[in-house]
């Protein structure tokens, strides 16, 4: 399944579930007479109301906070882009594409921490990736193809730094599933596809449980688990956590 369809099937799904919710609130306080009615038309709009605000102040948060990280970390963003140009004078930025809500794709930009030919060597690592030979993930710990200056960039996540750009212009958050490439996509099944129901992020349950030593099956668990008790409190309590996570640098490779 292409990820367009993915995209149709995902809004379809998003689609019917507000009806449903809809129709129960419906059936829940509509009955004869207006002061039944207005009573529902008060429920439907409260909670309208209640969920629009919350996104509203969720993507005001994510738009404040990277403008403000791309400013006060411009320092450290212009050394680790001259340190990577100095040490092979390749691209500072390596560039991919990756699936968003909903299975809209766009650009997402990384620090090159990898050879310049690395994506023309994976495939001749794919009978050691860490999550397995038919593992829809690739991780491998010491990977071959990562610089020394990439090691430290990505021990310490920094190398993830320019996708406050992406959430700057709204096409991630600072907290949701992280976005996967679209050749992961069309290995998903039907419940992994629920990870593509929400905005991406910088930072997620798995990400402050052990990052890349978490299976992927987990990973889809703990992204459903994200989605389904979200709000604006877990998620300043996964920013939290992030920093020692980060420190640590434990499943960081």
């Amino acid at each position: 399944m292409t990820v367009q369809a993915n995209t149709r099937e995902n809004q379809a799904s998003d689609h019917a579930m507000r009806v449903a919710l809809s129709d129960e609130l419906y059936r829940r306080f509509s009955g004869p007479g207006w002061p039944q009615r207005f009573r529902y038309w008060r429920k439907k709009y409260a909670w309208s109301l209640i969920v629009g605000g919350t996104r509203w102040i969720k993507r005001f948060i994510d738009f404040t906070a990277a403008l403000a990280g791309m400013i006060v970390l411009s320092p450290l963003l212009l050394g680790v882009a001259l340190a990577i140009k100095l040490t092979d004078h390749g691209p500072v930025l390596f560039w991919q594409t990756r699936v968003g809500q909903y299975g809209r794709e766009f650009p997402f930009p990384k620090y090159r921490s990898m050879v310049v030919n690395a994506e023309a060597l994976k495939d001749k690592l794919l009978e050691q990736n860490q999550h397995g030979g038919e593992g829809i993930t690739f991780k491998m710990k010491k990977d071959p193809r990562i610089t020394w200056i990439g090691r430290i960039i990505r021990k310490l996540s920094i190398d993830e730094l320019p996708q406050l750009w992406n959430v700057l212009i709204g096409d991630m958050s600072l907290v949701g599933p992280r976005p996967p490439v679209p050749r992961e996509v069309a290995l998903y099944t039907l419940s992994d596809r629920r990870r593509l129901d929400v905005i991406p992020g910088l930072t997620c349950i798995w990400q402050v449980s052990g990052r890349s030593d978490i299976p992927f099956d987990r990973q889809v668990e703990l992204d459903v688990q994200y989605i389904q008790s979200q709000s604006l409190w877990l998620d300043v309590k996964l920013l939290f956590m992030t920093i020692p996570a980060v420190l640590l640098g434990k499943g960081a490779y």
